[in-house]
């Protein structure tokens, strides 16, 4: 068995390249072929590669590449038209994913629908400017039709960056209400809503996040996310039955975070994850 609970399998997508982490891609394929190989590997995804940097990540030493490519998910910050360059330079990669972000939705389902490889999943991210008012039920109406997940941006390196309860709330219900799953990105490190004492920011937790997944009202959405005790929000998720992980877990599939063990040992302090101990050959 898995020492990773289902919940929190494969949540963990690396974006450790990324701010405010940004680690050298030098640095960051040798820690994330650890991660691979460490204990709590089954909640760990991809390492996430900006499509501008995918030569010099293939440049990269990888002692380990001899035991299989590198699993790499393609962020497409410049939309569409980076889509086949792109897959065409993740070559030497096992691309798990991509994610496109876009000013039209119904002209990136066009292009995954030409360009993407029928194995490889995708999320389609919109500015948050484009899902207020009745663009959100535009965008999530024109993804629920295809095969990809929506994306949606919960938080970066300015204040402006990190939607309020509400509209993380309206994101997360109109996907509910939908079917639709989603992975978010930024701002998502700890377990639980907080203020960042050094910068001021409100960051949602990905606890409360997961715990909203399920709901298909938009204010008991939003009381979840805004909730800050870790002791109400672990007791929720240990209550939670084997169908509602499922359904959460189908509508939430994933987030990138810059840190892998700061989300790890949330879970550890709030009782929600036992580490277990390397292996006597490993020590």
């Amino acid at each position: 068995m898995s020492a990773i609970p289902e919940l929190f399998q494969g949540l963990f997508d690396d974006a450790a390249v990324f701010p405010p982490g940004n680690l050298p891609l030098a640095e960051a394929v040798p820690a994330h072929r650890a991660h691979r190989l460490a204990w709590y590997a089954a909640a760990v995804g991809p390492l996430l590669c900006g499509a501008g940097r995918l030569g010099e990540l293939a440049a990269v030493p990888d002692p380990a590449r001899s035991a299989g490519p590198l699993r790499v998910g393609l962020v497409l910050p410049g939309g569409s038209a980076e889509l086949g360059p792109a897959l065409a330079a993740a070559a030497p990669f096992e691309v798990a994913g991509v994610e496109l972000a876009t000013r039209d939705a119904g002209e990136a389902v066009t292009a995954l629908d030409l360009l993407l490889p029928p194995d490889v999943p995708a999320a389609v991210e919109l500015p948050r400017e484009l899902l207020r008012g009745d663009g959100l039920d535009e965008a999530l109406d024109i993804l629920v039709d295809s095969p990809y997940r929506a994306k949606f941006r919960t938080g970066g390196v300015v204040a402006g960056a990190f939607p309020d309860e509400e509209e993380l709330a309206g994101f997360l219900t109109g996907c509910a209400r939908r079917g639709l799953p989603y992975k978010c990105t930024a701002g998502l490190h700890h377990a639980v809503r907080h203020t960042d004492p050094a910068t001021g920011f409100e960051h949602h937790g990905f606890l409360n996040v997961l715990l909203a997944a399920q709901e298909t009202d938009r204010t008991a959405a939003a009381e979840v996310l805004a909730e800050r005790s870790g002791a109400v929000l672990a007791k929720a998720a240990s209550a939670l039955t084997d169908r509602q992980v499922t359904v959460i877990r189908n509508s939430f599939t994933a987030f990138g975070t810059c840190s892998v063990a700061e989300p790890l040992d949330d879970l550890a302090a709030l009782g929600l994850l036992s580490p277990s101990p390397m292996p006597q050959e490993d020590r």
